[in-house]
């Protein structure tokens, strides 16, 4: 084990709220237990963790973290999570020439007006086996052509179409597997998996689309079976697995803000040919999981082969806005915890929020990236936060690369009972905070003035003390820039190497949490949207209310920019340049660019100088320059593209793929195309 002297650099604590410095200094130089058990073994934490597993994936034929030939066959591109294709066949010069080539509407589409829920499409085309695979909100699975999008095959679930864990039915694609020592004549030696909101696992021939026989049963692995405490909901698998060789790391997504006591946060090693499981990592101790739960991994995950290591984004525990029944040590609670790919141990971790009553879950995976600082070589992690902090440490160790430092922060009013507080949190030096959280931002004049001073008269109600003020019951509540919706969402953060910068979206939007006592919350309860409304926390003294700063016309009440797109040099932690990105939409009118839209959906990067993202309320999807940020093309899809895109060439032709489904978070504006763009021939 190693130790680690520097407070600014603790990755193996938690600060619990009164925690005198030397107590903390304690923690920092104790282990961390490891959260993992595997099937034959008790659930008994180790104490000590000797990294030999570490030593011997070093010690093995280098793995390269950027992939030698262009590959899109995961969410993010490939296992390091940095969006980034190698073709540079389009350009900054000749993007502006781009065209559509194809385009395919699936059907599997709602508005939420019928007998279904609204559709939530966020799935990454995966490029593999020179075949384009995606998966559908309806949980089918399509294999396309490349080139001209039509139907090779598809595959049917056959799920049941209902919200059983979230607002809407929501699908962010499928994962690719392929065998390294591959049997011919052999089904199944390529595989598509694809999950559904009942915690159904599916695990069909790439090359047919007939269900594997040999992998859990005839196919399908019923991942609910694991789920042995407070069953609230099922596991639902809405995002793939991350493939890692041949073990597939699942996480699951659950129902946010609803209960106190919930399924405590798994994580689950499959065997990608059997089905069977490896080994589990659980989040919280076997204490906190009796009375908390969730602190799950609902996003993709990220990983450095060569050293063995899988990272780990894992959200805050139950409930969300409340933590009077947790008020112990969660060290792993909203963290970025980096375990060992073969056993599931934590080898180093790093908490982001302490006690976390805010939802400030850790959205996205995080990228991973060598950069040059001060003349040493580092093997760095960037993680991207709902908080619009970028926190980079040495992937190895989980130390700074940058300071990170420990700030107080603001405490409660009183008003809410059975509450502590963290009295610091983690505060990056670099690269800035992406948006400004030290004061409550500016009443925008405009929304105030249209709607006869309603924004400054809720200005005027809310509590702010700067970043983290705790949630109160007092007049409207506390205001949140970011929360929720804010900062970096699960489309995580593009890099690209050779110039060592990394691109990022972030959404500026000010939102604002009440907390009720059980009976006055009763009285109050007047429904829910998506990620908005009231919601219960059953069991806990408090319900909660969370809603978005709008005027009666639906304007922000806060000033512009909405959202912008961020370049930051990787070796200095310097933003390079920073602009609005997208246009906001409203009533069928949109909005001068300069006030830029909130975004969901991230950018990929290429070797041609070129960003390329959807992510926008106006359902645009644009190019920029990765030298400039200036924009160098855009088209008009049916619904904002809130996933990644894909980047991918295909008998000597480069293209660029979008989902277009949209997100009821933006606007009420689903669909059901992709759309793929190519130069001329």
């Amino acid at each position: 084990m190693t130790t680690r002297l520097s407070l600014s650099s603790a990755p193996l604590m938690s600060f619990k709220p009164g925690l005198s410095a030397m107590t903390a200094l304690t923690l920092v130089l104790t282990p961390l237990p490891l959260m993992a058990q595997e099937d034959s073994v008790e659930n008994e934490p180790s104490t000590a963790q000797d990294n030999a597993s570490l030593e011997t994936a070093s010690s093995a034929s280098p793995i390269p973290l950027v992939p030698e030939e262009p590959i899109w066959d995961s969410f993010h591109g490939q296992l390091n999570a940095q969006k980034y294709s190698p073709l540079d066949q389009i350009t900054a010069d000749n993007v502006a020439d781009l065209e559509k080539v194809w385009e395919l509407h699936t059907g599997d589409v709602a508005d939420g007006s019928g007998d279904l829920p609204a559709t939530v499409w966020s799935a990454t085309p995966v490029f593999a086996n020179d075949t384009l695979y995606i998966g559908t909100p309806f949980y089918r699975i399509l294999a396309l052509d490349p080139a001209s999008g039509e139907e090779k095959w598809s595959f049917d679930t056959q799920s049941s179409l209902e919200a059983l864990t979230q607002p809407a039915l929501k699908n962010r694609g499928v994962a690719y597997w392929e065998a390294t020592d591959s049997e011919a004549g052999e089904p199944c030696q390529k595989i598509i998996y694809m999950g559904t909101m009942d915690a159904q696992l599916f695990a069909v021939d790439a090359d047919t689309g007939e269900q594997c026989a040999d992998f859990a049963e005839n196919g399908v692995l019923d991942v609910n079976q694991w789920n042995d405490t407070h069953d609230k909901w099922p596991l639902s698998l809405l995002q793939p697995p991350t493939v890692v060789g041949d073990h597939l790391i699942l996480g699951w997504a659950g129902n946010d803000w609803a209960y106190e006591q919930a399924p405590p946060g798994t994580v689950f090693s499959i065997n990608a040919r059997t089905g069977e499981r490896e080994w589990t990592f659980q989040a919280l101790s076997d204490e906190v999981r009796e009375q908390s739960g969730t602190a799950n991994v609902w996003t993709h995950m990220s990983a450095d082969e060569e050293l063995g290591l899988v990272y780990l984004p894992v959200s805050s525990p139950s409930p969300n806005y409340w933590g009077g029944n947790r008020t112990e040590e969660v060290p792993l609670g909203t963290s970025t915890t980096a375990v060992d790919i073969e056993t599931g141990e934590v080898v180093w971790s790093r908490q982001w929020v302490h006690h976390d009553i805010w939802d400030y879950d850790t959205v996205a995976a995080p990228t991973l990236m060598d950069i040059t600082v001060d003349g040493e070589e580092i093997p760095a992690l960037l993680q991207a936060t709902k908080m619009g902090f970028l926190f980079v440490v040495n992937r190895e160790t989980g130390e700074d690369v940058w300071p990170i430092e420990e700030r107080p922060v603001p405490s409660g009013d009183g008003s809410v009972e059975g509450e502590v507080y963290a009295p610091t949190q983690p505060f990056p030096t670099k690269p800035v905070p992406l948006l400004d959280q030290s004061e409550k931002p500016n009443v925008w004049a405009l929304a105030d003035a249209v709607s006869f001073g309603e924004c400054s008269a809720l200005w005027d109600e809310l509590r702010y003390e700067g970043m983290y003020t705790p949630p109160t019951t007092q007049g409207e509540g506390t205001l949140g820039y970011p929360i929720s919706a804010g900062g970096v969402q699960w489309g995580g953060v593009a890099f690209e190497p050779d110039s060592q910068t990394a691109i990022v979206n972030t959404s500026h939007i000010v939102q604002y949490i009440k907390l009720y006592e059980r009976e006055a919350y009763e009285k109050a309860d007047s429904g829910s949207g998506n990620e908005s409304g009231f919601a219960p926390q059953e069991g806990a003294p408090y319900g909660m209310r969370l809603e978005v700063a709008l005027n009666r016309w639906g304007m922000p009440c806060w000033e512009p920019p909405f959202g912008e797109l961020v370049a930051i040099d990787m070796t200095t932690g310097d933003i390079k340049w920073r602009r609005p990105m997208g246009v906001s939409q409203q009533y069928g009118f949109f909005m001068p660019e300069r006030w830029g839209s909130p975004t969901i959906g991230g950018p990929a990067v290429t070797a041609g100088n070129v960003i390329f993202i959807g992510a926008s309320m106006d359902a645009k999807v644009r190019a920029y320059s990765l030298e400039t940020g200036e924009e160098l093309w855009s088209d008009q899809t049916e619904a904002p593209s809130v996933s990644n895109p894909a980047v991918y060439e295909y008998e000597g032709r480069q293209y660029v793929a979008f989902v277009s489904g949209g997100n009821t978070i933006l606007k009420n504006q689903v669909g059901d195309q992709i759309a793929v763009y190519a130069l001329p021939e």
